[in-house]
């Protein structure tokens, strides 16, 4: 026993001095909150952190910002920074190992390594200088730690310098996370549907609107007709025995379509005379959150004796305020769902599968060798063939090459104009610069401290496209064919200051006529959210921060009653015993996506379940001919399917039900197993976790992740939130009115476990509590001052 005991007192002191030891080496690695550094700066700045770990840097120039914004990045987030610029580069193995290396392929097939020295060339000499400054500030924060970031204790890899190149691919990042992740998907899909249906179902089953359309230009568009048994007749198609199997929803229509609400209302309607700029990011959420709190101030070079204030959100691996306030004016963004890619046939020589035809004959494919490096594996070659379109990236449905010519290619793509936002002082002077700014094209929405208000579009890359049909793959080798060049700024869509005093967007329609016809569809999300916001703002005459809050947090299920009438008409229509609760279930409807709502997942996945069912007859025939088919996102599929459980065809009705009474109840069934009897909160709780805790034991996890809290809201209505995808912010901001205004963010400042930034104002976010846009009192200063 006494031997026992001596081993069990050394197992006991081994733990202990192995938990000090981590301990030790988690704290080596927080940040430096206080004290002074000699740095690379001209004057010194001042960096203070309240106690949320908002970060205000105070500088004397832009340079000497820059370079400390880079420092506070590398110090509080560098790990989070070195993913984004593996994701866009397709490095990631190098960390991860082999288990990454499908993510690699996919994204080293664009090269955009390569394409980020390209687009630095073309920068004029001031946004290379502050590139140049930031990637410095990073490099000295990264090496002023005490230890490397946690992050890479655990992975036992040493982090990589940052260049200026690695500014560029966050930005390319950005790009793939709000551009389909470069797979323009929709597009192959909806050839694959064109050539197995008749051109009239094609045409029906993808309407391009709905009757709950709301853009900011024009009004619904008009219902496809539904074609007649003459035309085609599923009864006399010859489909798989189990084809209902082939009924999948695209991601997009299940919640998870990264995108934002951004709604404005001009100073007619504000106490103070302002505008008010609404904005919530919908991006998948993580720890740490994918921005960065900060107070940017600086002296303004016209006038050394002015202050810069930029209040907002910073994007760590970038020098930029992405969204926020400059005292001026305020901005913000949802991504526009335009059609930004676009797949080209390629015809190759049958005597030189090398060369392919072009408008000038054939010509020479460049071809490049990729190579890959993997963790504790030999490294990997991926060869890419390039045409002057893009990368040879997938095959059409008749087994051509596709090449992808993509906006993201474009050297033109990407700059740091975004910047010149900081110093514009008025809503029409933001609306002329936003085209020129060098990001994924965005609805952008700004309002003034004049109370203006405008809308519309960033990115610097609009294709001026020219005889093709830009939804299908098609030939270019044709002269007069493809992409003739870009749109010029001064022909973007644009609205200044509309009549009612109110903008809105939420990845849904926005315009009509020209103007669509210059952005084309790139999968334009279902308008419900859209028009619920867009008559939440009609509903009322004057607006506070507050009523801007509480459009952001309506989980009202307004799209959905309907479908809960459906559903309670088919259950009544039904005597089963086994149905009673579900009968009862049915009736009660709260009308919301509420934590404590015990019918709305009930509805929804009625919902899911219907659509699934109408479309699998569809889906197979194009999945015979293709495996990796899924239904094209078109709106959600509203229109096509609605129209038909309202007519009820049965021409249109798969061999595998009798009648349509007979899918809908089929969809109840299935909706009753599947969701039971648990709350839509039980049912949508957050996981909004770290990219590393899952490899942690339970109780180590815990300390890095969010709580998984239930949560309400859902994707058709201005609250979105599924699971880990939701509002990475919300804010509303009143220019010149900043103390007055709010800025919501999951998952707090900091990933490290120790920091007292980790999660701070999370519970804000979670439970709608405004938390003021300013800092508040400092906390910590620090000082990074020059050589002397």
């Amino acid at each position: 026993m006494r031997v026992l005991g001596r081993l069990l007192k050394y197992v006991l002191v081994l733990l202990l001095a192995a938990a000090f030891a981590v301990f030790l080496s988690l704290w080596g690695s927080l940040p430096q909150l206080e004290g002074e550094q000699i740095a690379a700066v001209e004057k010194s700045v001042t960096i203070e952190r309240d106690a949320l770990g908002s970060a205000t840097l105070l500088a004397s120039n832009r340079r000497d910002l820059a370079y400390a914004l880079g420092f506070v990045h590398a110090q509080e987030r560098y790990f989070q920074m070195d993913l984004l610029r593996r994701s866009a580069a397709g490095e990631l193995a190098e960390l991860f190992g082999a288990r990454a290396l499908p993510i690699d392929r996919r994204h080293r097939a664009h090269r955009f390594r390569a394409r980020a020295s390209a687009a630095i060339a073309t920068l004029p000499t001031d946004q290379r200088a502050l590139l140049t400054a930031y990637r410095d500030g990073v490099n000295y924060g990264l090496g002023s730690l005490t230890l490397r970031p946690w992050e890479y204790l655990l992975l036992r890899n040493t982090p990589r310098a940052w260049t200026e190149e690695d500014s560029v691919l966050v930005i390319y990042a950005m790009y793939f996370d709000l551009n389909g992740d470069g797979l323009n998907k929709r597009e192959l899909n909806l050839a694959r549907l064109k050539a197995s249906v008749p051109e009239s179902v094609f045409h029906f089953l993808v309407q391009p609107g709905s009757e709950w359309d709301a853009p900011l230009r024009g009004t619904a568009l008009p219902p496809v007709p539904m074609p007649g048994a003459d035309n085609f007749d599923l009864s006399r198609v010859a489909l798989p025995v189990d084809y209902s199997r082939h009924a999948t929803l695209a991601a997009e229509d299940l919640g998870l379509r990264p995108g934002s609400n951004n709604f404005a209302v001009g100073g007619a309607l504000t106490a103070n005379g302002a505008a008010l700029v609404a904005n919530d990011m919908h991006l998948n959420l993580r720890v740490p959150n994918i921005w960065f709190r900060a107070r940017l101030r600086y002296a303004d070079p016209a006038d050394p004796a002015r202050m810069i204030d930029l209040n907002g959100l910073t994007l760590p691996g970038t020098p930029a305020l992405t969204a926020g306030s400059n005292g001026h004016i305020a901005w913000g963004f949802t991504n526009s769902y335009g059609d930004w890619m676009d797949w080209v046939r390629i015809e190759r020589d049958p005597a030189d599968p090398m060369r392919y035809r072009t408008p000038d004959g054939w010509e020479k494919l460049v071809r490049h060798a990729e190579v890959i490096a993997v963790n504790g594996k030999p490294q990997e070659t991926l060869l890419v063939d390039e045409t002057r379109w893009g990368p040879i990236l997938a095959r059409d449905f008749d087994d051509v090459p596709l090449a992808l010519a993509w906006t993201a290619h474009q050297p033109r793509a990407v700059n740091l104009n975004l910047l010149q936002l900081e110093t514009t002082g008025t809503a029409e002077q933001a609306l002329a610069l936003a085209p020129a700014i060098g990001m994924p094209v965005q609805n952008f929405v700004v309002g003034d401290r004049a109370g203006h208000i405008g809308w519309t579009l960033t990115g610097n890359a609009l294709p001026r496209r020219s005889g093709y049909d830009a939804s299908l793959p098609a030939d270019w080798s044709r002269p007069e064919v493809g992409w003739q060049g870009f749109i010029a700024p001064a022909d973007y869509p644009r609205l200044l200051d509309p009549a009612e005093a109110r903008l809105w967007s939420a990845n849904a329609r926005t315009v009509d006529g020209d103007w669509l016809t210059l952005q084309g569809d790139g999968g334009y999300d279902l308008g419900a959210r859209q028009l619920q916001i867009r008559d939440a703002l009609r509903a009322r005459e004057r607006f506070a921060p507050a009523d801007l809050l509480a459009i952001q947090l309506d989980d009202r299920a307004l799209f959905l009653q309907r479908w809960q009438q459906l559903l309670a008409a088919t259950l009544a229509a039904n005597n089963d015993a086994d149905l009673a609760e579900l009968r009862q279930r049915s009736v009660r409807w709260s009308g919301r996506a509420s934590v404590d709502a015990a019918d709305y997942a009930l509805v929804r996945e009625f919902r899911q379940n219907t659509i699934k069912a109408t479309l699998a007859p569809f889906a197979a025939l194009a999945r015979a001919r293709n495996d990796d088919f899924e239904m094209p996102s078109a709106q959600g599929y509203e229109a096509a399917v609605w129209t038909l459980l309202q007519q009820r065809p049965a021409h249109l009705l798969g061999t595998g039900n009798k009648s349509w009474d007979e899918l809908l109840l089929g969809a109840a069934r299935e909706a009753q197993r599947v969701t039971g009897d648990k709350t839509w909160g039980e049912r949508n709780p957050a996981r909004i976790t770290h990219p590393l805790s899952s490899a942690l034991p339970g109780l180590l996890a815990r300390f890095l992740d969010m709580p998984a809290i239930p949560l309400a809201g859902d994707h058709n209505m201005p609250r979105v939130q599924r699971l880990d995808f939701g509002a990475s912010e919300r804010f509303a901001i009143a220019p010149g009115f900043e103390a007055d205004s709010y800025l919501n963010m999951p998952g707090g400042q900091s990933s490290h476990p120790l920091s007292p930034f980790h999660g701070a104002g999370h519970d804000d976010w979670v439970t709608g509590r405004p938390t003021p846009l300013l800092p508040g009192v400092a906390i910590h200063r620090l000082l990074l001052r020059p050589q002397r």
